[in-house]
């Protein structure tokens, strides 16, 4: 099955169209990766963002949801700034207090 050379040319240009939309998709991520980090170094206090980067290792969706909730509750005037770590810690404690704990018994 031989190939023209206009297909192959239109390959190349897909394939070189949806490696530079990829690269743009990248770049705009840690653009936007970039200006979280800046708001958080304003709304949390170094020992705070130490907290949030090793609870980041651990729960990394749990961490993310966090920053940007962080992020809106101090846009809105709604949390001090800069937050604290113990400040921080109390909303860990009480996020992790409204977790459910399901068990169950047989009868």
């Amino acid at each position: 099955m031989a190939s023209s050379p206009d297909e192959l040319e239109l390959i190349k240009q897909r394939k070189l169209a949806e490696m530079q939309r990829k690269l743009a998709e990248e770049e705009l991520r840690q653009e936007q990766e970039a200006q979280k980090q800046n708001v958080l170094r304003v709304i949390l206090t170094p020992e705070a963002r130490s907290r949030l980067s090793n609870l980041k290792i651990v729960k990394p969706e749990f961490a993310e949801q966090l920053e940007l909730q962080l992020i809106q509750l101090a846009q809105q005037g709604r949390l001090p700034v800069p937050l604290t770590d113990d400040q921080l810690k109390k909303i860990l404690l009480e996020l992790q207090s409204r977790k459910r704990d399901i068990k169950i018994t047989r009868l």
